[in-house]
């Protein structure tokens, strides 16, 4: 166990993929465990059959590694596998049975629905509480709700309260002799010693019940905490089958895992000043649950973006070198790459995007039909390309800058600006519009290549 004693805790189900709202969840946790030399504990909640795959289960494992969340630190214990305690689940069941807390209940969810339209209520109401059943085949064990309200001391929310007439006698135990997710819940966080419950508010009608069974079991109360869920632009909450959700996605699609950090822990807190962009270690020094929000916080993918873009920025040459290389055709050549790359470093949204950018250096010109109509078919076209290319063709030195200057003199009678004079050339050589600067593009490109391609766009136009 780690200095301070507390223990926080990371529970997800493995669900086919890493949703980001787990992540933030999982961060946040980190955060604390390593601000107050704390523990991070990693328990895969599968006992459900129908979400227990070893792919899944490494699929969490990767996403923690790739977040930071690293596996091999002190500060990180597990993972601990729910399926592995169902014995003390049960032992703690029978615990409360035997003490009185809880009860066995023979009816069943239709005898259930008929009595509560005869008597005009709504789900259960206790009718076995006073039975004295037995364990047997096909009875549930249900928790004896006492009169009163509970109080949750939330560490985000204040103290919120709940009354018990709107809590019914919950289940403990199915009538197969499963334990539910309440118990086994709570009996996880009882055997691992977790000191602090933080998780998404969407569990906060739950807490009554465990805080019940905290009791009930006679144990301390874990701190709890509540952070709001995110939500989409409009403002609902993040769905998997309407919303890109999944945290692999991002990665796949060239996201830094330093940048998808920095903003998933802007989502519902701030530093407390004007500043997002901040490293890990200053995040863990300022993090506290009294700066969360109790908002919804919208997940904006721009705003990623634009936080990917900003680390992106932030690379060494050769970092950013490194980090496209996987998003490169194997046969592109990478000294080339080289050469463009500064000028596309600052442009690049994401790394999955580098290879559009740049693929006319190496591929060829494949001419987008909107860039060529409003850019080729006017009456300056040709006529510009054509005293662009003489120009050009008569250059012993071929830099950026020689390039540009030739380009100033040669737009000069157009009465054009240099947008606009430099719009045929980029089309004629890239194919597009936009694109890294025209100069610097050009100068890696070659002065054959590019007169090569000035030729050929000329030739397609017909004055």
């Amino acid at each position: 166990m780690n200095a301070s004693g507390q223990r926080f805790r990371f529970a997800p189900s493995p669900t086919g993929f890493f949703h980001v709202g787990g992540a933030r969840t999982a961060l946040f946790n980190w955060a604390l465990a390593q601000s107050t030399g704390g523990t991070f504990v990693l328990r895969i909640e599968d006992t459900d059959e129908t979400r227990n795959r070893p792919e899944w289960t490494d699929g969490i494992l990767s996403a923690l590694e790739w977040l930071g969340i690293d596996s091999a630190s002190p500060a990180f214990e597990g993972p601990y596998f729910q399926s592995n305690y169902s014995d003390e689940h049960l032992r703690a069941a029978t615990k409360l049975y035997e003490s009185g807390c809880a009860y066995y209940c023979d009816m069943s969810p239709t005898d259930i629905e008929e009595r509560a339209a005869a008597e005009d209520v709504t789900g259960y109401n206790g009718w076995s509480r006073d039975l004295g059943l037995e364990p047997g085949e096909g009875r549930v064990l249900r928790f004896r709700v006492p009169e009163g309200s509970t109080i949750v001391r939330d560490a985000v929310r204040g103290d919120v309260e709940f009354d018990h007439s709107v809590i019914e006698d919950f289940v403990l135990v199915r009538s197969n002799g499963t334990p539910v997710f309440n118990l086994a819940n709570v009996v996880d966080d009882m055997s691992m010693g977790i000191t602090n419950v933080i998780r998404a508010e969407e569990h906060l009608p739950n807490t009554p019940k465990q805080q019940m069974l905290w009791a009930a079991l006679d144990r301390d109360l874990p701190v709890w905490g509540h952070v709001p869920v995110l939500v989409n632009e409009q403002r609902k909450k993040l769905s998997k089958r309407r919303d890109k959700v999944s945290l692999e996605q991002y990665r796949d699609e060239g996201y830094l895992a330093d940048a998808m950090v920095n903003y998933l822990m802007t989502l519902g807190w701030s530093a407390g000043d004007d500043r997002e962009i901040l490293p890990w270690n200053e995040i863990v020094s300022l993090f506290a649950l009294d700066g969360v929000n109790l908002s919804p916080a919208f997940f904006d993918v721009k705003k990623l973006s634009a936080f990917n873009g900003e680390y992106i920025r932030m690379m060494s040459s050769a970092e950013f070198l490194g980090a496209c290389d996987p998003w490169l055709p194997a046969e592109w050549d990478r000294s080339t790459f080289a050469l463009i790359a500064p000028h596309v470093q600052p442009r690049l949204a994401t790394l999955s995007n580098v290879s559009g950018v740049v693929d006319f250096i190496f591929a060829g010109v494949d001419y987008d039909d909107a860039s060529w109509e409003k850019v080729m078919t006017t009456d300056i076209a040709g006529p510009l390309l054509d005293e662009a290319t003489n120009r050009y063709a008569a250059l012993d030195r071929w830099h950026a800058e020689e390039l540009k200057s030739v380009l100033e003199e040669v737009m000069a009678p157009f009465d054009l600006k240099l947008g606009k004079a430099q719009a045929p050339v980029r089309v004629a050589v890239t194919g597009r519009t936009v694109g890294p600067p025209l100069f610097e593009s050009l100068e890696v490109l070659g002065q054959q290549e590019t007169l090569d391609r000035m030729r050929a766009a000329r030739s397609r136009i017909s004055t």
